[in-house]
Protein backbone atom coordinates (compact mmCIF):
# COMPACT_ATOMS: atom_id res chain seq x y z
CA UNK A 1 0.00 0.00 0.00
CA UNK A 2 2.85 2.43 0.81
CA UNK A 3 2.51 5.90 2.25
CA UNK A 4 -1.09 7.04 2.68
CA UNK A 5 -2.35 10.37 1.48
CA UNK A 6 -4.52 12.41 3.83
CA UNK A 7 -7.58 11.59 1.73
CA UNK A 8 -6.80 7.85 1.75
CA UNK A 9 -6.53 8.04 5.52
CA UNK A 10 -9.93 9.72 5.83
CA UNK A 11 -11.57 7.26 3.41
CA UNK A 12 -10.16 4.28 5.31
CA UNK A 13 -11.98 5.22 8.52
CA UNK A 14 -15.38 4.15 7.19
CA UNK A 15 -14.75 0.57 8.32
CA UNK A 16 -17.66 -0.38 10.57
CA UNK A 17 -16.03 0.57 13.87
CA UNK A 18 -18.37 1.13 16.81
CA UNK A 19 -18.03 4.64 18.23
CA UNK A 20 -20.45 6.50 20.51
CA UNK A 21 -20.17 10.26 20.82
CA UNK A 22 -22.42 12.71 22.70
CA UNK A 23 -25.01 10.02 23.27
CA UNK A 24 -25.24 8.80 19.69
CA UNK A 25 -23.67 6.10 17.54
CA UNK A 26 -21.46 7.50 14.78
CA UNK A 27 -21.82 6.14 11.24
CA UNK A 28 -18.51 7.50 9.89
CA UNK A 29 -16.05 9.39 12.11
CA UNK A 30 -14.46 11.09 9.08
CA UNK A 31 -17.70 12.81 8.07
CA UNK A 32 -19.29 13.44 11.47
CA UNK A 33 -19.80 17.21 11.94
CA UNK A 34 -17.74 17.25 15.16
CA UNK A 35 -15.25 14.43 14.77
CA UNK A 36 -14.18 15.30 11.23
CA UNK A 37 -12.36 18.35 12.63
CA UNK A 38 -10.26 16.03 14.81
CA UNK A 39 -9.65 13.80 11.79
CA UNK A 40 -8.32 16.85 9.94
CA UNK A 41 -5.87 17.49 12.76
CA UNK A 42 -4.56 13.93 12.67
CA UNK A 43 -4.33 14.09 8.87
CA UNK A 44 -1.54 16.68 9.20
CA UNK A 45 0.92 13.80 9.62
CA UNK A 46 -0.18 12.33 6.31
CA UNK A 47 -0.06 15.72 4.59
CA UNK A 48 3.53 16.29 5.72
CA UNK A 49 4.71 13.02 4.17
CA UNK A 50 3.66 14.26 0.72
CA UNK A 51 4.73 17.88 1.12
CA UNK A 52 8.18 18.56 -0.46
CA UNK A 53 8.94 21.01 2.37
CA UNK A 54 8.75 18.28 5.02
CA UNK A 55 9.57 15.00 3.26
CA UNK A 56 13.16 14.94 4.52
CA UNK A 57 11.92 15.36 8.07
CA UNK A 58 8.86 13.10 7.84
CA UNK A 59 10.32 10.18 5.87
CA UNK A 60 13.21 7.73 6.03
CA UNK A 61 14.41 5.51 3.19
CA UNK A 62 14.08 1.90 4.28
CA UNK A 63 16.84 -0.24 2.74
CA UNK A 64 14.98 -3.52 3.29
CA UNK A 65 11.76 -2.35 1.63
CA UNK A 66 13.49 -0.14 -0.91
CA UNK A 67 11.10 2.76 -0.34
CA UNK A 68 10.38 5.72 1.89
CA UNK A 69 8.55 5.03 5.13
CA UNK A 70 7.27 7.18 7.98
CA UNK A 71 10.13 8.25 10.22
CA UNK A 72 8.06 7.17 13.21
CA UNK A 73 8.26 3.49 12.24
CA UNK A 74 12.01 3.58 11.61
CA UNK A 75 13.98 1.99 14.46
CA UNK A 76 16.21 4.80 15.80
CA UNK A 77 19.92 4.14 15.48
CA UNK A 78 21.48 7.10 17.29
CA UNK A 79 20.85 10.44 18.96
CA UNK A 80 20.35 12.22 15.65
CA UNK A 81 17.46 9.87 14.84
CA UNK A 82 15.86 10.71 18.18
CA UNK A 83 16.38 14.42 17.56
CA UNK A 84 14.82 14.17 14.09
CA UNK A 85 11.77 12.47 15.61
CA UNK A 86 11.53 15.28 18.18
CA UNK A 87 11.76 17.93 15.45
CA UNK A 88 9.14 16.11 13.37
CA UNK A 89 6.65 16.08 16.26
CA UNK A 90 7.34 19.76 16.97
CA UNK A 91 6.77 20.73 13.34
CA UNK A 92 3.61 18.60 13.04
CA UNK A 93 2.23 20.23 16.19
CA UNK A 94 3.04 23.68 14.83
CA UNK A 95 1.19 22.85 11.60
CA UNK A 96 -1.74 21.67 13.73
CA UNK A 97 -1.94 25.13 15.30
CA UNK A 98 -0.57 23.73 18.55
CA UNK A 99 -2.78 20.63 18.47
CA UNK A 100 -1.18 17.22 18.21
CA UNK A 101 -1.55 15.25 14.94
CA UNK A 102 -0.53 11.92 16.65
CA UNK A 103 -1.14 9.65 13.64
CA UNK A 104 2.03 7.71 14.33
CA UNK A 105 3.98 9.07 17.29
CA UNK A 106 2.19 7.49 20.28
CA UNK A 107 1.99 4.14 18.51
CA UNK A 108 5.69 4.36 17.66
CA UNK A 109 6.48 4.89 21.34
CA UNK A 110 4.62 1.68 22.20
CA UNK A 111 6.20 -0.15 19.26
CA UNK A 112 9.71 0.62 20.48
CA UNK A 113 8.84 -0.10 24.11
CA UNK A 114 7.59 -3.57 23.15
CA UNK A 115 10.67 -4.21 20.99
CA UNK A 116 13.02 -3.21 23.83
CA UNK A 117 11.18 -5.51 26.22
CA UNK A 118 11.26 -8.43 23.80
CA UNK A 119 15.03 -7.97 23.35
CA UNK A 120 15.51 -7.81 27.12
CA UNK A 121 13.70 -11.14 27.51
CA UNK A 122 16.54 -12.75 25.50
CA UNK A 123 15.73 -16.35 24.46
CA UNK A 124 12.29 -16.21 26.05
CA UNK A 125 11.50 -13.15 23.99
CA UNK A 126 12.59 -14.39 20.57
CA UNK A 127 9.07 -15.18 19.45
CA UNK A 128 7.81 -11.82 20.68
CA UNK A 129 10.69 -9.98 19.01
CA UNK A 130 9.94 -11.70 15.70
CA UNK A 131 6.26 -10.79 16.03
CA UNK A 132 6.85 -7.14 16.91
CA UNK A 133 9.37 -6.65 14.10
CA UNK A 134 6.97 -8.29 11.65
CA UNK A 135 4.32 -5.89 12.91
CA UNK A 136 6.75 -2.98 12.46
CA UNK A 137 7.17 -4.07 8.84
CA UNK A 138 3.38 -4.17 8.47
CA UNK A 139 3.16 -0.57 9.76
CA UNK A 140 5.97 0.52 7.43
CA UNK A 141 4.16 -0.98 4.45
CA UNK A 142 0.64 0.17 5.27
CA UNK A 143 1.32 3.52 7.02
CA UNK A 144 -1.55 2.76 9.41
CA UNK A 145 -2.33 5.14 12.26
CA UNK A 146 -1.88 3.36 15.59
CA UNK A 147 -2.37 4.69 19.12
CA UNK A 148 -1.52 3.17 22.49
CA UNK A 149 -4.09 1.86 24.94
CA UNK A 150 -2.22 2.07 28.23
CA UNK A 151 -4.36 3.22 31.16
CA UNK A 152 -6.72 0.63 32.64
CA UNK A 153 -9.84 1.83 34.42
CA UNK A 154 -8.47 0.08 37.56
CA UNK A 155 -11.58 -0.03 39.79
CA UNK A 156 -10.43 0.16 43.43
CA UNK A 157 -6.92 1.52 43.01
CA UNK A 158 -5.82 0.23 46.40
CA UNK A 159 -6.28 -3.34 45.11
CA UNK A 160 -4.27 -5.31 42.58
CA UNK A 161 -5.93 -6.26 39.26
CA UNK A 162 -6.45 -9.88 40.36
CA UNK A 163 -7.63 -9.13 43.89
CA UNK A 164 -10.99 -10.89 44.50
CA UNK A 165 -12.12 -7.86 46.50
CA UNK A 166 -12.49 -5.92 43.25
CA UNK A 167 -16.15 -5.59 42.26
CA UNK A 168 -15.39 -7.60 39.12
CA UNK A 169 -12.20 -8.88 37.43
CA UNK A 170 -12.42 -6.71 34.29
CA UNK A 171 -11.19 -3.34 35.58
CA UNK A 172 -7.87 -4.17 33.91
CA UNK A 173 -7.63 -5.76 30.46
CA UNK A 174 -7.04 -9.49 30.91
CA UNK A 175 -6.78 -12.77 29.05
CA UNK A 176 -9.92 -14.87 29.49
CA UNK A 177 -8.97 -17.66 27.08
CA UNK A 178 -5.96 -19.06 25.23
CA UNK A 179 -6.33 -21.39 22.24
CA UNK A 180 -4.40 -22.57 19.19
CA UNK A 181 -5.30 -19.47 17.19
CA UNK A 182 -4.66 -16.78 19.80
CA UNK A 183 -6.11 -15.22 22.93
CA UNK A 184 -9.44 -13.69 23.94
CA UNK A 185 -9.31 -10.55 26.06
CA UNK A 186 -11.80 -8.61 28.16
CA UNK A 187 -11.66 -5.28 30.01
CA UNK A 188 -11.42 -1.56 29.28
CA UNK A 189 -8.87 1.16 28.65
CA UNK A 190 -9.49 4.85 29.33
CA UNK A 191 -7.96 8.24 28.34
CA UNK A 192 -7.04 6.85 24.90
CA UNK A 193 -6.47 9.95 22.81
CA UNK A 194 -7.40 9.83 19.13
CA UNK A 195 -8.61 6.22 19.26
CA UNK A 196 -11.94 7.06 17.59
CA UNK A 197 -10.16 7.77 14.30
CA UNK A 198 -7.07 5.52 14.49
CA UNK A 199 -6.73 2.30 12.50
CA UNK A 200 -5.12 0.17 15.21
CA UNK A 201 -4.45 0.05 18.95
CA UNK A 202 -1.42 -1.20 20.84
CA UNK A 203 -2.68 -2.48 24.18
CA UNK A 204 -0.02 -2.68 26.91
CA UNK A 205 -0.05 -2.96 30.73
CA UNK A 206 -0.08 0.21 32.81
CA UNK A 207 1.62 -1.15 35.94
CA UNK A 208 3.94 -3.79 37.37
CA UNK A 209 2.38 -7.22 37.94
CA UNK A 210 2.70 -10.07 40.44
CA UNK A 211 2.38 -13.78 39.70
CA UNK A 212 -1.31 -13.62 40.66
CA UNK A 213 -1.81 -11.02 37.92
CA UNK A 214 -0.52 -13.23 35.08
CA UNK A 215 -3.69 -12.94 33.02
CA UNK A 216 -3.34 -9.14 33.12
CA UNK A 217 0.26 -9.15 31.87
CA UNK A 218 -0.71 -8.87 28.22
CA UNK A 219 0.34 -6.75 25.26
CA UNK A 220 -1.07 -6.95 21.76
CA UNK A 221 -2.16 -5.02 18.67
CA UNK A 222 -5.75 -4.99 17.42
CA UNK A 223 -7.76 -3.23 14.70
CA UNK A 224 -10.16 -0.52 15.82
CA UNK A 225 -13.02 -2.27 14.03
CA UNK A 226 -12.37 -5.73 15.49
CA UNK A 227 -15.40 -7.64 16.72
CA UNK A 228 -16.12 -6.93 20.40
CA UNK A 229 -14.52 -3.46 20.50
CA UNK A 230 -16.63 -0.38 21.15
CA UNK A 231 -15.66 3.13 22.11
CA UNK A 232 -17.40 5.82 24.14
CA UNK A 233 -15.82 9.16 23.28
CA UNK A 234 -15.38 12.24 25.44
CA UNK A 235 -14.89 15.44 23.40
CA UNK A 236 -12.44 18.21 24.13
CA UNK A 237 -13.69 21.75 23.74
CA UNK A 238 -12.12 23.04 20.56
CA UNK A 239 -14.89 24.55 18.49
CA UNK A 240 -15.10 28.31 18.03
CA UNK A 241 -18.56 29.28 19.20
CA UNK A 242 -20.75 31.94 17.62
CA UNK A 243 -19.87 34.15 20.58
CA UNK A 244 -16.19 34.34 19.47
CA UNK A 245 -14.60 36.21 16.61
CA UNK A 246 -14.36 33.90 13.58
CA UNK A 247 -10.99 33.12 11.98
CA UNK A 248 -10.48 32.76 8.24
CA UNK A 249 -7.98 29.91 8.28
CA UNK A 250 -9.14 26.39 8.99
CA UNK A 251 -9.09 25.79 12.73
CA UNK A 252 -7.53 22.56 13.96
CA UNK A 253 -9.10 20.81 16.92
CA UNK A 254 -8.01 19.22 20.14
CA UNK A 255 -8.51 15.46 20.06
CA UNK A 256 -11.14 13.32 21.72
CA UNK A 257 -10.41 10.67 24.34
CA UNK A 258 -11.99 7.21 24.33
CA UNK A 259 -13.16 4.68 26.85
CA UNK A 260 -12.45 1.48 24.88
CA UNK A 261 -14.35 -1.65 25.87
CA UNK A 262 -12.88 -5.03 24.92
CA UNK A 263 -15.80 -7.45 25.06
CA UNK A 264 -14.24 -10.90 24.53
CA UNK A 265 -12.03 -9.73 21.66
CA UNK A 266 -10.02 -12.33 19.74
CA UNK A 267 -6.34 -11.50 19.11
CA UNK A 268 -4.32 -13.83 16.83
CA UNK A 269 -0.98 -15.04 18.17
CA UNK A 270 1.04 -13.06 15.61
CA UNK A 271 -0.30 -9.86 17.24
CA UNK A 272 0.41 -10.94 20.85
CA UNK A 273 3.62 -9.49 22.35
CA UNK A 274 3.28 -10.42 26.04
CA UNK A 275 1.18 -13.20 27.48
CA UNK A 276 1.54 -13.83 31.19
CA UNK A 277 5.23 -12.93 31.68
CA UNK A 278 4.53 -10.76 34.71
CA UNK A 279 8.06 -9.60 35.41
CA UNK A 280 8.26 -7.89 32.01
CA UNK A 281 5.03 -5.89 32.32
CA UNK A 282 6.86 -3.12 34.18
CA UNK A 283 9.54 -2.99 31.45
CA UNK A 284 6.97 -2.16 28.79
CA UNK A 285 5.39 0.47 31.06
CA UNK A 286 8.75 2.06 31.88
CA UNK A 287 10.03 2.21 28.32
CA UNK A 288 6.74 3.47 26.94
CA UNK A 289 6.57 6.20 29.59
CA UNK A 290 10.14 7.23 28.77
CA UNK A 291 9.52 7.39 25.03
CA UNK A 292 6.15 9.06 25.41
CA UNK A 293 7.36 11.74 27.83
CA UNK A 294 9.92 12.78 25.20
CA UNK A 295 7.04 12.89 22.71
CA UNK A 296 4.93 14.87 25.19
CA UNK A 297 7.70 17.45 25.60
CA UNK A 298 7.77 17.89 21.83
CA UNK A 299 4.02 18.57 21.82
CA UNK A 300 4.43 21.25 24.48
CA UNK A 301 7.20 23.27 22.83
CA UNK A 302 4.83 24.85 20.25
CA UNK A 303 2.21 25.35 22.98
CA UNK A 304 4.80 27.11 25.15
CA UNK A 305 5.70 29.33 22.20
CA UNK A 306 2.02 30.24 21.89
CA UNK A 307 1.80 31.09 25.59
CA UNK A 308 4.86 33.33 25.35
CA UNK A 309 3.44 34.99 22.24
CA UNK A 310 0.09 35.56 23.93
CA UNK A 311 1.76 37.10 26.98
CA UNK A 312 3.78 39.49 24.81
CA UNK A 313 0.84 40.38 22.56
CA UNK A 314 -1.73 41.09 25.29
CA UNK A 315 0.79 43.10 27.33
CA UNK A 316 1.41 45.21 24.23
CA UNK A 317 -2.30 45.55 23.44
CA UNK A 318 -3.00 46.64 27.02
CA UNK A 319 -0.20 49.22 26.82
CA UNK A 320 1.86 47.77 29.67
CA UNK A 321 4.65 45.99 27.79
CA UNK A 322 7.40 48.26 29.15
CA UNK A 323 6.38 48.10 32.82
CA UNK A 324 9.17 46.47 34.88
CA UNK A 325 6.92 43.87 36.53
CA UNK A 326 5.49 42.92 33.12
CA UNK A 327 8.99 42.48 31.67
CA UNK A 328 9.71 40.14 34.60
CA UNK A 329 6.64 38.09 33.75
CA UNK A 330 7.69 37.87 30.08
CA UNK A 331 11.15 36.76 31.21
CA UNK A 332 9.57 33.90 33.19
CA UNK A 333 7.78 32.75 30.03
CA UNK A 334 11.03 32.86 28.04
CA UNK A 335 12.87 30.81 30.69
CA UNK A 336 10.01 28.30 30.76
CA UNK A 337 10.07 27.79 26.98
CA UNK A 338 13.83 27.70 26.52
CA UNK A 339 14.38 25.31 29.45
CA UNK A 340 11.84 22.87 28.01
CA UNK A 341 13.34 23.11 24.53
CA UNK A 342 16.94 22.68 25.70
CA UNK A 343 16.17 19.74 27.99
CA UNK A 344 14.14 17.98 25.28
CA UNK A 345 16.93 18.24 22.72
CA UNK A 346 19.62 17.35 25.23
CA UNK A 347 17.71 14.17 26.18
CA UNK A 348 17.91 12.99 22.56
CA UNK A 349 21.60 13.72 22.05
CA UNK A 350 22.59 12.34 25.48
CA UNK A 351 20.70 9.10 24.78
CA UNK A 352 21.16 5.77 26.54
CA UNK A 353 21.03 2.26 25.09
CA UNK A 354 18.10 0.03 26.03
CA UNK A 355 18.59 -3.47 24.61
CA UNK A 356 20.28 -2.11 21.51
CA UNK A 357 17.78 0.69 20.84
CA UNK A 358 18.78 4.28 21.67
CA UNK A 359 16.24 6.03 23.92
CA UNK A 360 16.16 9.61 25.24
CA UNK A 361 18.12 10.12 28.44
CA UNK A 362 15.68 8.96 31.15
CA UNK A 363 16.56 11.53 33.81
CA UNK A 364 16.71 14.49 31.43
CA UNK A 365 13.45 13.47 29.76
CA UNK A 366 11.59 13.22 33.05
CA UNK A 367 13.04 16.53 34.27
CA UNK A 368 11.86 18.16 31.02
CA UNK A 369 8.36 16.74 31.40
CA UNK A 370 8.21 17.64 35.10
CA UNK A 371 9.40 21.17 34.34
CA UNK A 372 6.63 21.63 31.82
CA UNK A 373 3.78 20.17 33.90
CA UNK A 374 4.86 21.59 37.28
CA UNK A 375 5.26 25.14 35.99
CA UNK A 376 2.43 25.16 33.44
CA UNK A 377 -0.15 26.76 35.72
CA UNK A 378 2.34 29.47 36.67
CA UNK A 379 2.72 30.45 33.00
CA UNK A 380 -1.03 30.30 32.43
CA UNK A 381 -1.47 32.55 35.46
CA UNK A 382 0.98 35.06 33.97
CA UNK A 383 -0.89 35.15 30.65
CA UNK A 384 -4.26 35.50 32.35
CA UNK A 385 -2.92 38.16 34.73
CA UNK A 386 -1.53 40.20 31.82
CA UNK A 387 -4.86 39.89 30.01
CA UNK A 388 -6.85 41.22 32.96
CA UNK A 389 -10.49 40.80 33.94
CA UNK A 390 -11.82 41.49 30.44
CA UNK A 391 -10.59 38.03 29.56
CA UNK A 392 -13.74 36.66 31.19
CA UNK A 393 -16.11 39.63 31.21
CA UNK A 394 -15.76 41.20 27.75
CA UNK A 395 -18.90 41.29 25.57
CA UNK A 396 -19.19 38.63 22.87
CA UNK A 397 -18.70 38.70 19.12
CA UNK A 398 -22.48 38.75 18.80
CA UNK A 399 -22.52 42.03 20.75
CA UNK A 400 -19.72 43.36 18.54
CA UNK A 401 -21.86 42.63 15.47
CA UNK A 402 -24.97 44.25 16.95
CA UNK A 403 -25.27 47.82 15.55
CA UNK A 404 -26.87 48.92 18.81
CA UNK A 405 -23.85 47.92 20.95
CA UNK A 406 -20.91 47.89 18.52
CA UNK A 407 -19.89 51.53 18.90
CA UNK A 408 -19.96 51.38 22.70
CA UNK A 409 -17.70 48.32 22.70
CA UNK A 410 -15.39 49.84 20.13
CA UNK A 411 -15.06 53.07 22.14
CA UNK A 412 -14.76 51.77 25.68
CA UNK A 413 -12.85 48.49 25.24
CA UNK A 414 -9.99 49.88 23.19
CA UNK A 415 -6.50 49.50 24.59
CA UNK A 416 -3.19 50.83 23.29
CA UNK A 417 -3.51 53.91 21.10
CA UNK A 418 -3.60 53.05 17.42
CA UNK A 419 -4.61 49.42 18.02
CA UNK A 420 -8.07 48.38 16.81
CA UNK A 421 -10.40 47.27 19.59
CA UNK A 422 -11.20 44.16 17.56
CA UNK A 423 -7.55 43.00 17.79
CA UNK A 424 -7.68 43.15 21.58
CA UNK A 425 -10.99 41.27 21.72
CA UNK A 426 -9.68 38.61 19.35
CA UNK A 427 -6.66 38.06 21.59
CA UNK A 428 -8.97 37.58 24.58
CA UNK A 429 -10.83 34.90 22.62
CA UNK A 430 -7.58 33.11 21.75
CA UNK A 431 -6.25 33.22 25.32
CA UNK A 432 -9.51 31.79 26.67
CA UNK A 433 -9.23 28.86 24.26
CA UNK A 434 -5.53 28.34 25.00
CA UNK A 435 -6.00 28.27 28.77
CA UNK A 436 -9.20 26.22 28.95
CA UNK A 437 -9.72 23.67 31.72
CA UNK A 438 -9.34 20.73 29.32
CA UNK A 439 -5.91 21.89 28.24
CA UNK A 440 -4.84 22.50 31.82
CA UNK A 441 -5.77 18.94 32.79
CA UNK A 442 -4.03 17.27 29.86
CA UNK A 443 -0.90 19.37 30.35
CA UNK A 444 -0.75 18.30 33.99
CA UNK A 445 -1.53 14.59 33.62
CA UNK A 446 -0.67 13.76 30.00
CA UNK A 447 2.21 11.25 29.71
CA UNK A 448 2.06 10.76 33.49
CA UNK A 449 1.46 13.03 36.45
CA UNK A 450 4.23 15.24 37.90
CA UNK A 451 4.61 12.80 40.80
CA UNK A 452 5.25 9.98 38.33
CA UNK A 453 8.09 12.02 36.83
CA UNK A 454 9.52 12.76 40.29
CA UNK A 455 9.52 9.05 41.15
CA UNK A 456 11.36 8.24 37.93
CA UNK A 457 13.86 11.06 38.39
CA UNK A 458 14.77 9.80 41.86
CA UNK A 459 15.06 6.22 40.61
CA UNK A 460 17.30 7.26 37.71
CA UNK A 461 19.41 9.44 40.03
CA UNK A 462 20.51 6.61 42.32
CA UNK A 463 23.95 6.41 40.74
CA UNK A 464 24.35 10.18 40.76
CA UNK A 465 23.28 10.44 44.40
CA UNK A 466 25.77 7.74 45.43
CA UNK A 467 28.57 9.43 43.48
CA UNK A 468 27.89 12.86 45.02
CA UNK A 469 27.79 11.41 48.51
CA UNK A 470 31.17 9.75 47.93
CA UNK A 471 32.61 13.06 46.72
CA UNK A 472 31.79 14.89 49.94
CA UNK A 473 32.85 11.96 52.14
CA UNK A 474 36.26 12.01 50.48
CA UNK A 475 36.47 15.79 50.94
CA UNK A 476 35.66 15.32 54.63
CA UNK A 477 38.24 12.50 54.93
CA UNK A 478 35.57 10.04 56.06
CA UNK A 479 36.66 6.43 55.73
CA UNK A 480 34.24 3.53 55.63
Amino acid sequence: MGLMTAQEYKDSLNDGRIVYYKGRKIDNVATDPDLKACVETLAVDYEMAHDPRYKELALVYDEELGENISRYYHTPQNGQDLLKQLELIIKATELGDGYIPLAHDIGADALNAIAITARAMKDAGKVYLERIENFRTYLKKTDKCIVAGVTDVKGDRSLRPSDPKQNHPDFNVRIVERNDQGIIVRGAKVHITGAAYAHEFFVIPCRAMTDADADYAVAFAIQANAKGIRQIVRPFHGRISDMEFPVKRELRRMHTDSLIIFDDVFVPWERVFLCGEVKFAASIVYNFALMHRRTGCAYRIPLSEQLLGAAVAIADYNGVADAPHVREKITECVIYLETLSALSRSACLDFVDHAGIPVPNPMTTNIAKYHFAHNYHKIVEIVQDLAGGLLVTAPTYQDWCNPETHDDIDKYLGGKAGLPTEARLRMFDLIRRMTSADLETICLHGEGSPYAERMTILMEARGLIKKCKQIVEELAAIKK
